[in-house]
């Protein structure tokens, strides 16, 4: 896989990790991660970050075409819904399981409309339980993860399931504050966790030829 490819990242807080404040525009998360991957073993691809802190899916709808199409992505990778559960918890902006099928719905017809046989990764988003907020998570976040694993399996995209990611790290060791201090953003190791599931997803992957 050496073609000069351009893997796209969008989401919310977990992929921006500042990527604004870095001259690199890359971040300090797993993408940066995935980059680093990238440009010791396939120097020619590019990877663009165009997450955004606070985000809900309704957010990406609507600067997807600026931040993902306009790029012309080889492969999209998606990570978004803990936001959605968190406004509903904190602030009761609920975002129903149905707006959020259709919103992320959108994102996906948008890319398969105009490039139907290129990929998409969509990451299973995740929250471990560290306080009261976070254990009240649970029942909502729940909905919008079965809404991402369903539509990875009706548009044939690939899965990262990252919640049982984080349950065998747990299992090995881990504590949930060690992977998520605050639940919800992963720290050093919780970024390195999902970054090695994103490049193992990635060997699944089969690119388009040309469009």
């Amino acid at each position: 896989m050496s073609e000069n490819r351009t893997h796209l990242f969008i989401g919310d807080s977990i992929t921006d990790c500042e990527w604004r404040q870095d001259p690199e525009q890359i971040g300090y998360g797993y993408v940066r991660l995935v980059a680093e991957h990238f440009a010791a073993h396939e120097p020619g691809s590019t990877v663009i970050n165009r997450g955004t802190s606070g985000d809900r899916v309704r957010d990406l709808r609507a600067r997807f075409n600026d931040d993902c199409i306009a790029h012309d992505p080889d492969l999209v990778t998606i990570y978004v819904g803990v936001n959605d559960t968190w406004y509903a918890v904190r602030d009761g902006e609920e975002t129903t399981p149905e707006q959020f099928e259709a919103d992320y719905r959108f994102l996906l017809d948008q890319l398969s409309a105009r490039w139907p046989a290129r990929p998409v990764i969509m990451v299973v988003p995740f929250v471990t339980v560290v306080n009261d907020e976070t254990a009240r998570f649970g029942t909502d976040l729940a909905g919008k993860q079965e809404v991402v694993r369903e539509l990875a399996r009706e548009f044939g995209h690939t899965l990262i399931e990252l919640p049982e990611v984080m349950e065998k790290a747990q299992e090995a060791g881990h504590t949930p504050d060690s992977l998520a201090a605050d639940g919800v953003h992963p720290t050093a190791a919780g970024h390195k966790l999902l970054a090695d599931a994103w490049l193992a997803a990635r060997e699944g992957v089969t690119y388009a030829e040309e469009d």
